[in-house]
């Protein structure tokens, strides 16, 4: 995976034309359920057929009912939550149909729409705890056995343009009927009902600002609709786009991919350092072809000013992103534009909660923007984790594809505030956020860890991503990196684990893969300086390439680590651990270099300690001692040396350390890592300049 978010190559504008991916022999036998997760898989999949977590599916399926032994009619849709294209036969709800066709008549009117949500629990077959949405009516009540409702862009870049209704028409001829916005909600599935009563022969419907609906007899039918629906909007899109240029033509033209890096790398902290106050955030840059495009273009600001059209994408990436000029960001005094800028956001968005609340709203949320566009660089997000914050960037790529297509046919049209701002602050919307669990000790939090891909640097990255933190490992040894790379991101998530090939011993490599954090997160909050190498000779057989080798990784390594993190630390504070030893406070025999290194170590944390205390940076120590377990550096020429020091065998060396310790007990990676853990977490709040010992107990290393 690397280090680097985003992409980068040649622009492009033409929107992608879906492909159709059923595979009869896959599902051959299949059941009907089967066959509607088979197809939601596979719609899911495709992101020129719906965004991530977007859209749903159903289908009516013959049921034994298991309290009456009936057949009887179920309603198979995807539930709250999830992504069709990776969820599983769990994601569905299930609800007696008929159960649902009788609410009608309980239903009182849109002022009393969300009240009908509450029946749904009802209607539920099978004791399924699957939550049902609120989009089950629209399913519940279209006559059709199988029904899609997917975002495309192309067909949402028809439906967000000005003209949408004569515009379905012209595309579609009489096959695709058309709707104007209204939430989605009980009284649109009657709405959808009726109109396909009155419009016999339909194959879909174009929902304004919305999205689509399709439908067919059977999984297959229902799934090759919806394609060719959605190829016929994206051939007259393509059509048109290529007719003329996109978004007004270019008004600024690119900078070198590697200028484009190091610019994100560098204005994300001062975004993040101003936006995190309350919350912490994490940060995603992305320069793909179709966000150079749009930044660069000569009708962005404008377009962006409009804000988005589709609920999915601004319940993603607010009604509007900000736009920020990187030349001023990072001139000398671009602290003062980037405070302006927000505090100008931020009011605007105080503005539009006020001028659109309504007496049961909710409290306004976070005013930060979530999306920053920023010309010539690409797109930032922000969010309270990196996947929030990766798939808000994707939605407004979703966005900028559907200003993209409505210009090309007409004019953009946003969705209007005061229905933006209800879908937002939606009551039902509320409810589900408050019901999400509370964010763990570490969430929103990067550690950047040198000798990352070592027993006791993975390690410090298990317990950290057990704790909700992003992690950063770099390590001289790439094939080590890559496999724990792999390691990691299967364990845990590919958003949480980023890797960057290092070499502590160089500045310009320790300045590289911190830019390169910042870029791939928005900054760093702890600093695990680990990376380690052990020398073991008596002192006339100690050469002075060994020595300076030693002092290289040991001191320099560490002081070059603290240095590149230090000034981003002082905007939000943070956390620097150095992995010292117990060689530090007491000496052995035989290994000058490395006791002098570790020393040298322990005094520098000590230093930093004074510098990092009035900007809230705590610099502390864990000093380990005879970590065999995973160790790199125990895995050749140390380890002899140390075996023949003590005139042990190798295999008896392990046990020698364990009877040497006060408490008769081996130290292992995760005990050097649950006290690391203890240095970066709010637990030691309170504490700096400060070592730990885990080392089984050993007098001579006692802190004095």
């Amino acid at each position: 995976m690397g280090i680097i978010d985003g992409t980068t190559g040649a622009h492009g504008s033409l929107m992608a034309l879906p492909e159709n991916r059923w595979d009869a022999s896959a599902v051959e036998g299949a059941s009907q359920s089967d066959l509607l997760l088979y197809r939601s898989n596979l719609l899911g999949a495709d992101l020129t057929v719906t965004n991530f977590g977007g859209g749903n599916t159903s289908a009516k399926v013959m049921e034994v009912d298991p309290f009456t032994g009936a057949e009887v009619e179920i309603l198979w849709v995807k539930g709250s939550g999830g992504d069709l294209g990776s969820m599983k036969r769990d994601g569905f709800a299930t609800l007696y149909q008929d159960r649902l066709l009788m609410l009608e008549g309980k239903y009182r009117g849109l002022e009393h729409e969300d009240e009908m949500v509450g029946y749904l629990p009802h209607a539920t077959f099978n004791l399924n705890p699957r939550a049902a949405s609120i989009d089950t009516p629209l399913h519940a009540y279209l006559p059709f056995r199988h029904v899609d409702h997917m975002h495309p862009d192309a067909v949402i870049a028809i439906a967000a343009a000005k003209g949408s209704e004569d515009l379905t028409k012209e595309i579609f001829g009489a096959a695709i009927g058309w709707l104007p916005w209204q939430r989605p909600g009980f009284d649109l599935g009657l709405r959808l009902r009726d109109y396909v009563r009155d419009n016999p022969g339909l194959n879909g419907i174009v929902l304004e600002s919305h999205g689509l609906f399709t439908w067919g007899d059977t999984a297959r039918g229902c799934y090759e609709n919806t394609l060719a629906v959605i190829r016929r909007a994206t051939e007259c899109l393509n059509a048109r786009i290529a007719a003329k240029p996109a978004f007004g033509g270019t008004a600024r033209s690119d900078i070198a991919p590697a200028d484009r890096a190091a610019r994100a790398a560098k204005l994300m902290p001062l975004i993040r350092a101003r936006i995190s106050t309350v919350q912490p955030k994490l940060g995603h840059f992305n320069d793909a072809p179709e966000i150079l495009e749009f930044v660069n273009s000569a009708d962005m600001q404008d377009l962006a000013a409009i804000g988005t059209s589709c609920p999915d994408h601004f319940l993603r990436t607010k009604i509007r992103p900000l736009v920020i000029d990187a030349d001023k960001a990072l001139a000398e005094d671009g602290g003062a534009y980037l405070d302006t800028v927000l505090g100008d956001y931020r009011d605007f968005y105080a503005g539009y909660y006020a001028r659109c609340r309504r007496d049961t709203s909710p409290a306004m949320r976070d005013a930060n923007p979530v999306v920053y566009l920023v010309p010539g660089v690409g797109m930032v997000t922000f969010a309270g984790n990196k996947a929030t914050a990766r798939i808000a960037g994707e939605f407004y790529v979703n966005a900028i594809n559907v200003m993209r297509g409505a210009t090309a046919l007409s004019d953009y049209v946003g969705l209007p505030e005061q229905e933006a701002f209800d879908i937002e602050y939606w009551l039902l919307e509320e409810a589900k956020l408050q019901r999400m669990p509370k964010p763990k000790a570490l969430a929103g939090k990067v550690a950047m860890i040198t000798g990352g891909a070592g027993g006791i640097g993975k390690a410090c990255a298990r317990r950290f991503l057990r704790e909700g933190a992003c992690v950063v490992l770099s390590d001289i040894d790439a094939d080590a990196l890559d496999a724990a790379e792999a390691e990691l991101a299967g364990t845990y998530s590919a958003d949480l684990v980023r890797t960057v090939p290092t070499d502590v011993t160089s500045e310009e490599a320790v300045a590289r893969s911190m830019l390169a954090a910042c870029r791939a997160y928005g900054g760093v909050d702890i600093l695990v300086a680990n990376a380690g190498i052990a020398a073991s000779a008596p002192l006339e057989e100690t050469t002075l390439d060994m020595w300076r080798k030693t002092f290289a990784i040991l001191s320099e390594g560490y002081f070059l680590a603290a240095r590149a993190v230090f000034s981003q630390m002082k905007t939000l504070g943070g956390s620097i651990v150095m992995i010292g030893s117990k060689n530090a406070l007491a000496a052995s025999p035989n290994a000058s270099a490395y006791c002098a290194a570790k020393a040298s170590e322990l005094h520098l944390a000590r230093c930093l300690a004074l510098e990092g205390a009035a900007h809230g940076i705590r610099v502390n120590v864990v000093n380990p001692d005879a970590v065999l377990s995973g160790s790199k550096i125990w895995t050749g020429k140390w380890r002899r040396e140390r075996a023949a020091a003590y005139a042990l065998r190798e295999d008896e060396l392990e046990e020698h350390y364990r009877r040497r310790s006060m408490l008769q007990r081996n130290v292992f990676p995760e005990d050097i890592a649950e006290a690391v853990y203890f240095w970066a977490s709010d637990a030691s709040a309170k504490s700096t300049g400060n070592i730990i010992n885990v080392d089984a107990g050993n007098a001579a290393a006692f802190t004095r």
